[in-house]
């Protein structure tokens, strides 16, 4: 957990701050190298037909059963990357299969044989056109874990991105350190998160991630979610950084199903690097181990309605 986050208060103002002030930002667990600790991977059963995960935007940009599309090798030049491999088409089986009552599972990989990974991006802070030309061009799936604080001044931003077939997700209002806070305060910073992203993109986020990963596996803040709407309490594997990842695993490899944590930031967080920099060395990063990117929703079974 980021020392600095822990002395911030929970006004926006000051969240906005410490949002600015690293780069490592919410998700890491200070200047170690250390991300959260892993969740489970998921495996409840639920009864009913599948269903697509919270956060779709329209069916034409999510065709079920169709891998996500890649681009194409003059896009990927554009941004002067090499084309990822295409991802397989997602499993009919949905390795996560989440209920519709009761505790909500936790998890930071899915359990899979495909060589893939998950890109999550989080908070919304850096709202950078560029970033939105480059997904349109590239056509990497990635999940939005977005802050309601901070994006409330652009809900606009990220339409475009959720329009490629993107889902977002519940990141809490003022991005507190949730173990700090009372029973109350926790429902109270999602179930806000969740009206307002239900409202401003319509549908209801399915995923929570605590900011930090902190509290992710108290039952206090499992009931917070699951009195608010989403099923299940995402963390990572992996958080990108600026050129690098940091990997809690020690041979610092990538895994079939792992979730890597990013953020939206900018050159003042990414030491004078751009959004777009740090997503294609992250792609990059990706590409060196073998990898295709997922969309995570793909391979999640949302509670039969």
């Amino acid at each position: 957990m980021n020392r600095d986050g822990l002395s911030r208060t929970r006004t926006y103002a000051a969240g906005a701050l410490a949002l600015l002030a690293f780069a490592t930002a919410c998700g890491d667990n200070g200047g170690g190298g250390s991300a959260a600790p892993a969740g489970n991977t998921a495996t409840t059963a639920a009864s009913g037909p599948a269903s697509a995960a919270g956060g779709t935007p329209t069916a034409a940009a999510t065709t079920p059963g169709a891998a996500p599309a890649q681009g194409d090798a003059v896009a990927w030049a554009k941004w002067n990357l090499k084309p990822l491999a295409p991802a397989p088409a997602p499993p009919a089986d949905k390795p996560i299969k989440l209920e519709r009552t009761g505790t909500v599972p936790v998890f930071s990989d899915v359990k899979t044989s495909d060589k893939v990974v998950f890109v999550t991006i989080d908070d919304g802070a850096e709202k950078d056109p560029k970033f939105v030309e480059m997904l349109t061009d590239l056509k990497v799936p990635i999940s939005m874990f977005l802050t309601k604080d901070i994006v409330k001044n652009d809900y606009g931003y990220f339409k475009p991105l959720q329009a490629l077939g993107n889902h977002i997700q519940n990141h809490t209002v003022t991005h507190p350190v949730m173990s700090k806070l009372s029973a109350d305060k926790q429902k109270s910073e999602i179930c806000e998160d969740q009206a307002a992203l239900t409202q401003q993109y319509g549908t209801a986020p399915l995923l929570f991630r605590p900011p930090f990963g902190d509290g992710a596996n108290t039952p206090m803040l499992n009931t917070s979610v699951q009195q608010c709407g989403p099923r299940a309490i995402v963390l990572w594997r992996e958080s990108m950084q600026i050129h690098d990842m940091q990997y809690q695993a020690a041979d610092k490899k990538l895994k079939p199903g792992d979730i890597i944590l990013a953020h939206f930031r900018g050159p003042k967080e990414l030491k004078g690097a751009t959004m777009t920099q740090m997503f294609g060395d992250l792609l990059a990063r990706i590409q060196e181990q073998g990898f295709s990117v997922a969309r995570l929703e793909d391979y999640i079974q949302a509670p039969a309605s």
